[in-house]
């Protein structure tokens, strides 16, 4: 992600966690402190981007619903913007919440954004350290709308600037509080598609050399037919070609086989891999709307051996 870039990402991301909090019934993953982030007008003009950007994702529903901006903007979240970082959130923090009754002492956010999970989950305060990895412009910004939405940041939060896909840093986290003792869990989400398959990998490397058994990792990643499927009204090709229009091309794609190799070059097992059939399944089974499982993403969850 271009360092100019990240804050609009992370204000985007935030809208759709907070449309769907507030819109959609029943909730995959109900972020109800993502609508204090972002400011009405920023709701707004995003909200009105996406109207008038659907005739890109889909001409005919631009004209089916053309008098019906609402239904569009429902249409545009539901089926492009939301699936993936919706379910992927609830498989993660469902998992890390697993994860703190086996020891886990630390969580460790690789690309927070505007990430809520720790003023959703004050009852950790005392339990979980919380380590926000991004770059300065982001996490500055999330400081000023944490304030201005009158959030208090709590002692357990530490904010670790550091663009960590091109020279992570295990010592800038030590600097910040991380004890390299403790069990770990990290996460990895929207991201691995944008490294090349070596930067993966070295990245890895670096996160669960020093650190003990037991500490593991949540990531996305798509897999080898990312560049092939189209996708439900085109979704993933439309994803593929606004990343590469927006200068962030996706860089890499991985058979099941490759990505168990990799993890296992670095000490870990697969403990739980979901497929697309998979999440649909388990987050978007018997909804009514338009909410369905994104077409060759999967999600893994890697134990260190």
């Amino acid at each position: 992600m271009k360092k100019n870039e990240s804050s609009l990402t992370s204000l985007i991301s935030a809208f759709g966690r907070a449309y769907h909090s507030q819109y959609d019934s029943p909730t995959i993953f109900d972020d109800f402190i993502a609508k204090d982030l972002i400011t009405q007008k920023e709701f707004g003009d995003i909200r009105e981007n996406m109207i008038k950007g659907i005739q890109f994702f889909n001409p005919e529903i631009a004209k089916k619903f053309q008098d019906q901006p609402d239904e569009m903007l429902k249409w545009i979240t539901q089926v492009q913007l939301s699936p993936t970082p919706l379910a992927r959130a609830s498989f993660c923090e469902n998992i890390l919440l697993h994860e703190l009754v086996l020891g886990v002492k630390q969580y460790v956010i690789l690309g927070a954004g505007l990430d809520t999970f720790c003023f959703r989950h004050p009852e950790l305060n005392e339990s979980l350290e919380i380590f926000e990895v991004d770059y300065p412009a982001t996490q500055d910004l999330k400081k000023t709308r944490l304030a201005k939405a009158n959030y208090p940041i709590p002692d357990h939060l530490h904010f670790v600037s550091m663009d960590f896909s091109e020279d992570f840093s295990m010592q800038a986290l030590i600097e910040k509080g991380f004890d390299s003792s403790q069990k770990t869990i990290f996460s990895l989400l929207g991201v691995t598609y944008y490294l090349t398959k070596e930067e993966n990998a070295n990245l890895i490397n670096k996160l669960f050399a020093k650190i003990p058994s037991g500490s593991s990792i949540v990531f996305d990643y798509a897999d080898d037919k990312l560049f092939e499927e189209k996708g439900l009204s085109n979704r993933v090709q439309n994803m593929v070609q606004m990343a590469s229009a927006g200068g962030e091309p996706m860089k890499s794609c991985f058979p099941y086989d490759e990505m168990e190799k990799m993890l296992e070059n670095s000490g870990l097992l697969i403990y739980e891999h979901l497929s697309p059939v998979d999440i649909h399944h388990q987050f978007f089974s018997n909804r009514t709307d338009y909410l369905s499982a994104f077409e060759t993403i999967h999600y893994i969850h890697a134990v260190k051996k």
